[in-house]
């Protein structure tokens, strides 16, 4: 039997790498762990999300985000409030702080590429850690 451990990595498909690591860096404050390089040039990366969990990032020309694809992604954070107010400082539109039916509290932008992006701080009540059912007000 597999047993998986953690989530190793998403993956995105990006236009531009180089806009696309500003944002990543500037706005959420992720670092580059290593690039992918191919004939000397970089082509993808790999962002640190803290621990072992990773976003990876290629260049593919004609890549887009519609509402219909399958993932998005979620990034936890320490203080949502604090996040919130240095995205926003950036000049990037992101939502108001929401707790969420899993007792976490939410806010949601999108990057550059239209990829949206949730922020999650988890509380000691947070679904994740007790289990039991979150009830959806949406």
């Amino acid at each position: 039997m597999i047993k998986v451990k953690q989530l190793a990595h998403v993956c995105i498909f990006v236009n531009d790498l180089e806009e696309t690591q500003h944002f990543y860096g500037d706005v959420l404050g992720m670092e580059v762990q290593f690039n992918f390089l191919r004939d000397g040039a970089i082509f993808g990366f790999y962002l640190n999300c803290g621990g072992r969990s990773y976003v990876e990032i290629f260049q593919k020309n004609g890549a887009r985000f519609s509402e219909t694809d399958q993932i998005n992604h979620c990034l936890a954070v320490e203080d949502i409030d604090a996040a919130i107010a240095h995205i926003a400082s950036t000049g990037v539109d992101v939502t108001a702080n929401k707790r969420s039916c899993d007792d976490t509290y939410q806010a949601c932008l999108r990057d550059l590429n239209g990829v949206k992006i949730e922020l999650f701080e988890y509380t000691a009540k947070s679904a994740q850690f007790t289990g039991g059912d979150g009830v959806a007000d949406w």
